[in-house]
């Protein structure tokens, strides 16, 4: 019942968002609106520990501001190779393992890498995730496994 209140809660504040409209009677019925389909999701049980993961949302706060400096250094290090005289890239393929202990932190692991420009997730398999690096060293940097140990440490099971 908890994830079914959440779920009405984020719904409304996203109808809130992207509608733009403040009336009284607007507002009444995108609140209804929200609980009527949180009430449904919750009915057909999708509403569960994947479809609306709130135990993520405090151990994110911490995760998504390392991520974004994550991406922002790989940025940085594509840019870099991009204006380089020579293009010193060396196209690898990689076999990574996912730590987390089911599929949504595989998900979100492999979404990770993808997010981080000079990598992309091939394809995720019995918590192996195939990636795609533009260099070595990108490669290598994800074979340290700082990346899974966060995305596993958010997920609560490190």
């Amino acid at each position: 019942m908890v994830r079914a209140v959440s779920l009405s809660v984020v719904l409304y504040v996203l109808w809130l968002l992207l509608s733009g409209h403040y009336e009284s009677l607007t507002l009444v019925l995108g609140a209804v609106s929200s609980v009527f389909v949180a009430w449904i999701a919750y009915r057909m049980d999708v509403a569960d520990r994947e479809g609306h993961p709130i135990h993520l949302t405090w151990r994110s706060l911490v995760y998504w501001p390392w991520l974004f400096w994550e991406i922002v250094k790989a940025n940085l290090e594509v840019a870099r190779l991009i204006l380089a005289p020579r293009l010193a890239i060396s196209p690898t393929v990689i076999k990574v393992k996912a730590s987390q202990p089911d599929e949504l932190g595989h998900v979100i692991y492999a979404n990770s890498i993808t997010l981080t420009p000079g990598t992309v997730s091939i394809d995720v398999r019995d918590a192996t995730i195939e990636v795609h690096a533009i260099t070595r060293e990108m490669a290598e940097g994800l074979q340290t496994g700082e990346m899974d140990r966060r995305v596993t440490r958010m997920e609560g099971a490190g």
